[in-house]
Parts: C-alpha cells; structure tokens; sequence
C-alpha cells in the first residue's frame, strides 16, 4: 500500500533519509517541507498545510536538538519540541493521519544498569530531555501514534560525531574521548527503513530503536578510526569538561535503549554497528 507522507525536519539528518527510503520504495507523494516553508511552531501554518496535503503518515522529525544550547535557550526549546508537537498532533487529528514521534535517550537519566525498557520510568534531567518528554505525552494522548526513540544519531547530510572524529583526525595525532557514557549508536539510513515499515502497519506504542552494539563514545572513536593514526585516549565526562574550560548538559552515562519490543511486533532490529558503519564511510567516501 502507497501512503500519501509528509514529514517535519527534512533538511536534518534523519530527515534527509526518510526522503531517500521513500523515493527508493516508490513513494512518489512525499510533502517533504524545509522548516522556513513549515514552520512548526505555527499553528495556523502546520494545520492548513497538513489538511491541503491530506497525507495518511506523519512523520516528525524536526527538533531542536542543541543540547547545551536549550539550558540557555530554554524558551525555544520549548517552543519547537513541545509546542510544535502539538502542533503536529493537531494536524494530524484534522486529517485523521498516523504519526511517528522521533524521541531520545535523553527522556531518562541514565543511571539505570543494563539497556532501558520501553516502560521504564522516564527522569530527563537536560531541557532537551524534558521538552522531548513532554512531546511524548502530547502524542501518547492521541491513538494513532508511533513513538520511536534512538540515541547517537549518525547520518549523511548534517554534522554528527562520526564526521567530527574522522575531520580531527586530519589533524590531531590524539584525541580524548568521553569514555564512562555508553550507548548504541543508530545510523539514519537504517532507521528510516524501520520508520517506512512502521507506517504501513497499526502497531502504535513507544518503542526504542538503534543498531546493534554497546560502545563507549572512546570505543565508537576507535571503531571509526580503525584504519587511521590517530589514538584515542579515555578520559571521564568530568575529565572531559575540564579540558575544553566549559559546563555541559547533562548527558546520560548509560543511554542503552532495549530492543525486543521491535521483534514481539514483527519488526525487526537494525543491523550491527560495525557494518553499519562501513556503510556510512562508504558512502561519505562518494560524497567526498
């Protein structure tokens, strides 16, 4: 089945993804907007947008995303990830269309041992965190809803740690890397085939999503370095902060998100880290 889609966030990285997995499984009514055409913090724009496309799948992306940027910039923050999303959902009401949430590991506080459960009780402790809580309980009021959350985000189009690794090595022999937070990365490409599976199916709930693998953010360097000269070194959050002389956010030291409630409902896990990885440099090696 062809779903008419129409999805908030194209120019980021997830974004720009969902666009290519739909052109690439022949979905051809895409309204795929830039944030200036579709402004989501305005009402009035998103809903007669919204019903003028009529689509049957929303897929929201779009976030405000600067983490230690939103403990300054609170009230945007909040304007984007909280009110937009009302805005999203109200949309989607006016047209009767299902909508996927993209969410994050920050919804916990990371103090938890072993991978979080989709159930497991939320405690963000950034405004990132909290404001993309509060976007989850706007969309869990309404039925048809798919609320996905992934965590260290790498894709083509747009910045992520992937590329900064690979651009320091260039020219810097070591590097110091966060090494006590642990996570799973999760490439978009990847991602965004699971988001297109969802769509066509009713199986709303919150589930968690990322590829296979759990790394330090120094092991994740070394993987991505592998096959240059640069050594990475392990230092702690707070040996971290020292050295670049500036306060951050709060980060979750354990951002493993557990993964079955993909398979109990047909879905599927993505594919292993590594190779996911090989995929990605690969293809920046094209861009290139």
């Amino acid at each position: 089945m062809i779903f008419n889609e129409i999805f908030s966030g194209v120019t980021g990285q997830l974004g720009y993804d969902v666009v290519r997995i739909l052109k690439e499984n022949g979905v051809t009514d895409i309204y795929a907007p830039t944030s200036s055409e579709f402004d989501i913090t305005n009402k009035e724009i998103v809903v007669s947008k919204t019903k003028e496309f009529n689509p049957d799948v929303i897929i929201h992306c779009a976030a405000y995303t600067k983490v230690d940027q939103a403990e300054i910039d609170i009230d945007t923050c909040y304007k984007v990830n909280v009110d937009g999303t009302k805005n999203m959902i109200e949309a989607a009401k006016e047209v009767d269309a299902k909508i996927i949430y993209i969410s994050t590991d920050y919804v916990f506080d990371g103090e938890k041992k072993g991978a979080y459960l989709v159930d497991d009780k939320t405690n963000p402790k950034s405004i990132y965190g909290k404001t993309k809580l509060e976007g989850e309980e706007i969309v869990s009021s309404y039925l048809k809803h798919f609320i996905v959350r992934i965590s260290w985000v790498f894709g083509i189009n747009g910045n992520n740690f992937v590329k900064t690794m690979l651009n320091l090595s260039k020219t810097h022999k070591e590097l110091t890397v966060v090494a006590d937070q642990i996570g799973s990365p999760t490439y978009t490409y990847d991602l965004a085939k699971l988001l297109h599976d969802m769509s066509k199916t009713t199986k709303y709930g919150t589930y968690h999503a990322t590829n296979e693998g759990i790394y330090s953010w120094a092991d994740f360097a070394r993987l991505i370095l592998k096959d240059k000269d640069t050594k990475v070194i392990d230092v702690t959050t707070l040996e971290y902060q020292k050295i670049i002389n500036k306060k951050q956010a709060p980060r979750p030291k354990n951002s493993l998100l557990d993964k079955e409630k993909l398979v109990v409902n047909g879905f599927y896990k993505l594919p292993p880290v590594n190779d996911a990885l090989e995929r990605y440099l690969r293809e920046l090696e094209k861009e290139a």
